[in-house]
């Protein structure tokens, strides 16, 4: 009697929603059962959501330290500012890279535009640690228009590669470590690999619907796949997938939208932030979101 083969997923982790008032934000990564992802330390699903005309996303100015941010749409706009004075308006299919290193601010707002006429809002952000040795960088902001990165169409499958490099196209987009991200939108019978390479790999389905080498994906989840096993990605009737990953990462202490792995560090960025030691954000300087006594992003030491 032959065995069943293996699961392709080494686990599966169901997100924690948060209510932000017009739309829902799910949190898989950290979470009690996995904490990274190869550099991803924090992984954000977001919407689909209609904002009504006159409201929006408002992301009030807040600090960094230890990672980058990677903010990537499937819906809507949203403006971004930071203390370097960069400022760029994120739509659909590009991406937006911002490395806090030693230390930065930044606001999240939807457009004037479209916070006057109604918009729907739906995407991801996902934050990826730093290594250790660039943990103390300078700085960074960086915007990827939709048409510089590369997209892969193939056999039912239409793959834009976010990050670094998979099924022989390279993103321009800047990587600190070895990193994995793209988004798979697959048509009725599509199919992609998904290559052994990377050290660590996850698939969320954010539509439709998809299963690997036949066992299907649950809606919003975050499957993580067995490391060094070539997968198939497929699906009978179409969705879409984000796939993220990289290389295996030394632990890292999330502490609100500090990290590092020293806790001292977390601790004086608290302290700087409370003390108004961070620079300012140009154009969006009259607000900020106080400290938290006890914050959403899950804390470990």
């Amino acid at each position: 009697m032959t065995s069943p083969a293996p699961s392709p997923f080494a686990q599966t982790v169901t997100p924690v929603g948060h209510d932000l008032g017009g739309f829902e934000v799910r949190r898989a990564v950290p979470s009690a059962n996995c904490r990274m992802v190869g550099p991803f330390v924090f992984v954000d699903e977001f919407g689909p959501a209609r904002l009504e005309p006159g409201s929006g996303m408002d992301v009030r100015p807040h600090p960094h330290i230890g990672l980058a941010t990677v903010t990537y749409l499937f819906e809507g706009a949203i403006d971004h500012r930071d203390s370097l004075g960069s400022f760029a308006t994120i739509r659909p299919g590009a991406v937006n890279l911002m490395t806090a290193g030693r230390g930065i601010v930044h606001s999240e707002r939807t457009p004037a535009p479209e916070r006057a006429s109604g918009m729907p809002l739906f995407g991801m952000q996902t934050w990826l640690a730093l290594p250790e040795r660039l943990e103390e960088t300078d700085p960074a902001f960086e915007g990827i228009a939709a048409d510089a990165l590369p997209l892969l169409t193939d056999g039912g499958v239409q793959a834009r590669v976010i990050m670094g490099s998979l099924w022989g196209q390279a993103a321009p987009t800047t990587c600190h470590s070895e990193t994995i991200y793209a988004d798979i939108a697959l048509d009725t019978g599509g199919a992609i690999p998904l290559d052994a390479d990377a050290d660590e790999r996850a698939v969320m389905l954010v539509s439709g619907e998809a299963s690997v080498d036949g066992e299907p994906l649950e809606l919003y989840a975050l499957h993580v796949l067995q490391p060094g096993r070539a997968m198939t990605l497929d699906s009978g009737r179409g969705g879409r997938v984000m796939l993220l990953g990289g290389e295996t990462m030394g632990p890292r202490r999330v502490w609100w939208n500090f990290v590092s792995s020293r806790m001292e560090r977390i601790e004086q960025a608290k302290e700087d932030w409370k003390a108004g030691r961070f620079p300012l954000v140009p154009g969006d300087d009259k607000e900020f979101i106080p400290i938290p006594e006890k914050p959403k992003t899950v804390s470990y030491p």
